[in-house]
């Protein structure tokens, strides 16, 4: 059984901050049991202290990470591809391996559109006072709605007076 000390505990810190290991990947990767590990956590205030501050850093680069993301796809982005096509000789190395010959390298520009999707989901959340994403279902006239609860008897008889025909 591992015993509990300072380094184990950076090691696990560091793991949980540099990706998404589940607490099984995490035990085996530093030699300790599930168990020994949730033991730990619910008996060592400073090891369970550690475990939260390393999952909010990883949760707070994860959302940097994203914004990121989120503004390549709004502005759209240029990458580069490259495509090398190669050929068989037919002479073998000394290794047996079949010797192969770079024909063609060649490297392409292509420039990403902005995601229309993406932008109208940022807009609709960030801008919703002018970007709404639903429909007015209120039926009015001259800029006044017609129907808000509860309609008085005088607003009802403004209303047909104003439809009646003459």
């Amino acid at each position: 059984m591992a015993k509990y000390n300072k380094a184990i505990v950076d090691r696990i810190c560091s793991l949980i901050r540099g990706d998404s290991y589940t607490i099984a990947e995490i035990c085996k990767n530093v030699g300790i049991s599930e168990g020994l590990f949730y033991k730990w956590k619910a008996e060592k205030v400073e090891f369970f202290d550690a475990i939260k501050k390393a999952q909010e850093d990883f949760n707070e680069f994860l959302q940097v990470e994203a914004k990121k993301s989120l503004v390549k796809m709004l502005q759209g982005y240029t990458v580069t591809e490259t495509k090398t096509v190669t050929v068989d000789t037919g002479e073998k190395t000394e290794t047996g391996k079949p010797k192969i010959k770079i024909k063609e390298h060649t490297k392409t520009e292509k420039h990403i559109q902005p995601n229309p999707t993406l932008i109208i989901f940022t807009l609709t959340n960030r801008d919703p006072e002018n970007w709404k994403n639903r429909q007015s279902t209120d039926i009015t006239s001259g800029g006044e709605k017609l129907f808000e609860a509860p309609l008085t008897p005088e607003k009802r008889k403004e209303i047909l007076e104003q439809w009646a025909v003459k």
